[in-house]
């Protein structure tokens, strides 16, 4: 089942792109880069059996609005997050994080005051030097990147989906990831985000993980090439209470991956063994 949200929030910086499905105690999933919440597609169905799923694209992701002159930062993601929450009126829900998804809901939590019943994050952008190889190199010279043709600067993101993933897409799904970077304006849009995200996001609350006051899931892929399996066990050890589980044979792109071992942790009990 493939998911596009449709509803919108608007915000100075553009609109965002959200929706909702099922019924019960709310859940809210977000994104990563360079992704948006079709990644989600196989688990927010399946969560909408017993829950309230939300779910949105970031502000320049996916379907929600990509223009010059965005404020594409972490911290104005954060902000588009909080008011999100205060916009579908949760007070208290489920939060399942992904990639930069993770810092976004980590700052709303930590620094802006947000609260949540529990917190899962999947391979997740939280804590470390996690700006390197590829990613770094298009950050520190966003401008030069801008000026690809455009068949190159698609090959270069197909390539970069690609390694999200050990196991592959199907032609189809790939298409879909790549489709919201496609032409002049995505391939504005995929470098205007990645020269905005910047580690200090991170770093002004790595120190407060500790003290992190909801439970806490780790859910990695044990093949992740983004983000290796030591920033998995480095972010456990900064969230001591935080369960760790591994889904081995799977990378970055673990919904993709593992669909159904994902969804199996994510609908188990917090504190349950194994």
């Amino acid at each position: 089942m493939n998911i596009y949200p449709v509803r919108t929030f608007e915000t100075p910086d553009g609109t965002v792109r959200w929706d909702v499905m099922g019924e019960g105690d709310p859940v809210v999933l977000l994104h990563g880069t360079p992704f948006s919440s079709f990644i989600w597609r196989d688990i927010a169905p399946a969560l909408a059996q017993d829950h309230q799923v939300f779910f949105f694209d970031l502000l320049g992701y996916g379907r929600s609005e990509q223009r010059e002159g965005q404020d594409l930062r972490l911290e104005a993601q954060t902000r588009v997050f909080t008011g999100l929450l205060d916009h579908w009126g949760l007070e208290s829900p489920r939060v399942i994080a992904h990639d930069i998804g993770g810092a976004v809901a980590l700052r709303a939590l930590l620094l802006e005051g947000a609260r949540y019943a529990d917190l899962t994050l999947v391979d997740a952008v939280a804590c470390g030097d996690w700006g390197t190889g590829l990613f770094r190199l298009v950050r520190e010279n966003a401008r030069v990147f801008e000026q690809l043709p455009v068949y190159a600067h698609e090959a270069l993101v197909e390539s970069h989906l690609r390694f999200a993933s050990h196991s592959g897409y199907r032609p189809d799904v790939l298409a879909a990831h790549l489709e919201p970077w496609r032409g002049e304006q995505g391939r504005a849009a995929y470098y205007r985000q990645y020269g905005q995200l910047e580690q200090s996001a991170t770093d002004e609350f790595q120190h407060l993980l500790g003290s992190v006051p909801v439970p806490v899931r780790i859910i990695w892929g044990g093949e992740d090439g983004f983000l290796p399996p030591p920033f998995a066990e480095q972010l456990h050890a900064l969230i001591p209470h935080a369960e760790l589980h591994w889904v081995e044979g799977a990378g970055h792109a673990v919904q993709e991956d593992a669909p159904a071992r994902v969804l199996a942790l994510l609908t188990r009990e917090f504190g349950a063994g194994g």
